[in-house]
């Protein structure tokens, strides 16, 4: 079958082959180096022996010795890079040429149909949403509008934590799964910001999550999951045709309609809700949505943004705090230096707040630092390339997927001395307040360049209360069995193998774990 199949590209790929055999090679520079391509296939046999696709990449780069890599698939060049000179020629030196999406069946049906602002191509449509998301949904003001609600969810984890010390038996009391917590913590945050609400149903009996929540966090990391895992059919979109081929669609349907199952209706009643002239609750990121007037959103569009913001809240916070904390457990010495700065900025006698950040640059490292080892995805959201271009002395052709290795930047040892080692102090060499993002492309937390990330404030501040909270309200230690934490990632993604368990106990005045007095914010 496979080689019916393959024989049917043969024939497909033939005159695009022929053509550019006798192109001139003499009038352009070379492409980057690579594999030898078969005729009209390309690489996509040794794609398909080679999982996962992304260790085999940056396999070949080691091989290869090389920081620029070209793969051809079909009539696609994938052009993968490790270096940060290289990737800011793509990301910001000729950043209109390469600022589109590439047309891919995950990102398209994730998106609505290119409806959001992550996935969309370049165009009217992307440039209208973008604005959206800057000027309205992440902007300063906004930001500090949803104070309280972001403080509501701080509280509401240590109370969590807290009951779960209490409540449970001698044997598990203290017992935490932090990637679990990581994760119920990013799901509320984004649930609480666009929809005003912590859960959709009423949770779990022990103030937990419950089922609805559950299958709809496990519904965005399976969506994460594909959305561009190099599926056959992206780079043969006639496969499609015929045939789901390595069954990534309909993994990818499925769970978009878990998602979406439990987000439209609540954007549907409340559309109705504004029509009928019966909205009474606190105003919400929903509610701007409706509202918006230059320009409006139809529904549609509002819900391809709701599922775009709700994927995007999740994975990169959950799985920087779990690499963090994995890793300052197994040093002693980093941990205590960060619960030291805590105590001497804030004290024992409150809470961390947002307004003690700019104060805590040690936590801010030990955040950066976990996204430069430990990046939530391999690579960038692929761009592609609008014209024929040359970077770095490389032929770089129209219609390129360029992938931007985060892996390959954040543990570059030409950039950083002992790049696989946890090190929160290389950040905290100056006396400038620390940031998560890096202009430069020594690592990658947020993107850049006109595709770079609109919700950085937002996710740096979400994430870096979220570790100063876990480490100022409990002391944390490994279960007895144990005597340091097995660091090792999965072999399909960058996923900490295992999840990170230990035993979190209360350090702060019993009172403080009590729901705090609602700060006072503005209101829309």
């Amino acid at each position: 079958m496979i080689i019916f199949i393959f024989s049917l590209m043969s024939i497909f790929y033939l005159f695009s082959f022929l053509r550019n055999k006798f192109i001139s090679s003499e009038l352009r520079p070379p492409l980057p180096p690579g594999p030898t391509p078969l005729p009209y296939i390309g690489s996509i046999m040794s794609m398909l022996r080679n999982k996962p696709t992304f260790r085999w990449i940056h396999n070949l780069m080691e091989e290869m010795k090389t920081k620029i890599l070209c793969i051809r698939v079909g009539n696609v060049h994938i052009i993968a890079v490790s270096d940060p000179n290289i990737a800011l020629e793509f990301l910001k030196d000729t950043n209109m040429i390469f600022s589109s999406r590439p047309d891919c069946m995950s990102a398209y049906l994730a998106s609505g149909g290119y409806l959001n602002t992550a996935l969309a191509p370049m165009g009217d449509h992307w440039k209208k949403m973008k604005k959206i998301l800057c000027s309205e949904i992440l902007s300063v003001t906004r930001h500090k509008w949803l104070l309280n609600k972001r403080n509501e969810e701080y509280d509401n984890i240590l109370r969590y934590l807290k009951s779960q010390y209490e409540n449970n038996v001698e044997v598990t009391r203290g017992f935490v799964n932090v990637r679990s917590i990581a994760q119920q913590y990013s799901s509320n945050m984004a649930r609480k910001l666009m929809f005003g609400s912590r859960y959709f149903g009423k949770g779990s009996r022990d103030g937990g999550p419950g089922h609805e929540e559950v299958e709809h966090a496990d519904s965005l990391l399976t969506i994460l999951a594909y959305v561009y895992a190099f599926c056959v059919t992206d780079y043969f979109p006639w496969l499609r045709w015929t045939t789901d081929f390595d069954g990534h669609e309909k993994i990818i349907r499925n769970a978009i309609i878990g998602a979406r199952n439990y987000q439209d209706p609540l954007v549907d009643e409340r559309i109705q809700e504004w029509k009928d002239g019966v909205k009474t609750k606190e105003n919400d990121l929903l509610d701007v949505f409706i509202n918006l007037k230059n320009p409006p959103l139809n529904a549609d569009e509002i819900k391809a943004q709701i599922l775009d913001l709700a994927v995007a809240t999740l994975d990169n916070v959950s799985n920087n705090i779990e690499w963090a904390m994995a890793e300052m457990i197994n040093e002693p010495r980093i941990f205590d230096k960060a619960v030291r700065e805590i105590d001497f900025v804030v004290g024992k006698d409150r809470l961390v707040q947002e307004s003690d950040m700019q104060n805590l640059n040690f936590i801010k490292a030990c955040v950066k630092e976990a996204f430069r080892l430990h990046p939530v995805a391999p690579f960038n959201l692929p761009h592609v390339t609008t014209l024929d271009s040359t970077v770095a002395g490389y032929f770089i052709p129209k219609g390129s997927h360029v992938i931007v290795s985060r892996l390959g930047l954040g543990r570059n040892p030409e950039v950083w001395d002992e790049p696989l080692t946890f090190n929160p102090d290389r950040h905290t060499n100056c006396d400038k307040e620390v940031v998560l993002t890096d202009n430069n492309l020594h690592m990658f937390s947020f993107s850049t360049g006109l595709r770079g990330c609109p919700g950085v404030l937002l996710g740096s501040t979400i994430t870096t209360m979220l570790l100063a909270r876990l480490i100022q309200g409990f002391t944390w230690e490994l279960p007895p069995d144990e005597r340091l934490v097995d660091l090792n990632e999965n072999l399909h993604d960058l996923v900490k193998a295992k999840p990170l368990c230990a035993l979190a106990k209360p350090r702060l005045p019993h009172h403080l774990y009590s729901c705090a007095p609602k700060l006072k914010g503005s209101v829309m």
